[in-house]
């Protein structure tokens, strides 16, 4: 069973689905884990879970596309904490749509939301994680940036396109600081996949017909427990890959 126990995470968009699924999922493997966002409801919801599994969370409400409020989150995390061993960007505003159609208010949302928020965090993190001899960050992908077909998802693509560089980058800069950086390109069962398939029954439908597992992952126990896998000593010689957690569905050779 993988075994955090000591280590100190934080993961944004952690008031609901994969976010949530993660979270709970570090803790339940040992992990303290500052949970933030921008609606504490949902991070306060997020932490009794977390107590329900005998961990402990600390929720953090703010906005990832502000750069002093990002500061705050892992001030906080640290003060409360002591350190940071685990980041994990999974917040991320969704520009959906065909290109023309797609508002240059919501691409940039979609940029300071995913790829420029990791930057930040990830700066942020790095003399943290240093001092404590390591760490691990696990940044958020999408399939969608390898689509044969990338009609309705060019924004999203590139913006998730840009976080996997990021990772590469990270990866290769920061290796021999002990620090290991990965991508996940997950499909769950989470209020973003909802939507979708409520708004786009036919192609959802035509979607999971290729996924070989033949269902959805589950937030915990199939994304969640992945990422504690990979946070944990079992994997310190995997860094700068992409790990698709799909069922078997997206090709990213």
């Amino acid at each position: 069973m993988t075994d955090l126990s000591g280590k100190v995470a934080l993961v944004t968009g952690a008031g609901q689905g994969v976010g949530q699924g993660i979270a709970l999922a570090l803790a339940a493997a040992g992990a303290k884990v500052a949970v933030t966002g921008r609606t504490l409801v949902k991070l306060e919801a997020t932490s009794a879970l977390v107590a329900e599994r005998g961990g402990e969370a600390l929720p953090v409400a703010g906005n990832v596309k502000d750069a002093a409020s990002l500061a705050a989150m892992v001030a906080a995390t640290v003060e409360h904490f002591g350190g940071l061993d685990i980041l994990v960007n999974n917040a991320q505003e969704v520009p959906n749509g065909k290109l023309e159609d797609v508002s240059d208010e919501a691409f940039i949302a979609g940029f300071e939301s995913g790829p420029l928020a990791t930057f930040r965090l990830m700066k942020l993190a790095r003399p943290l994680m240093a001092a404590r001899g390591g760490g691990v960050i696990v940044n958020l992908a999408s399939s969608a940036g390898i689509r044969w077909d990338m009609t309705g998802y060019g924004a999203y693509g590139a913006v998730k396109q840009a976080t996997r560089v990021l990772t590469r980058a990270a990866a290769a800069e920061w290796g021999r600081q002990g620090i290991r950086v990965l991508t996940i390109a997950p499909h769950a069962e989470s209020p973003g996949l909802k939507w979708w398939i409520a708004n786009n029954p036919e192609e959802a439908e035509a979607f999971f017909r290729t996924i070989p597992l033949g269902r959805i992952g589950k937030l915990e126990e199939d994304i969640g427990r992945a990422v504690a896998a990979l946070c944990s000593s079992d994997m310190a010689y995997l860094t700068g890959a992409t790990i698709p957690l799909d069922g078997g569905q997206a090709n990213f050779d």
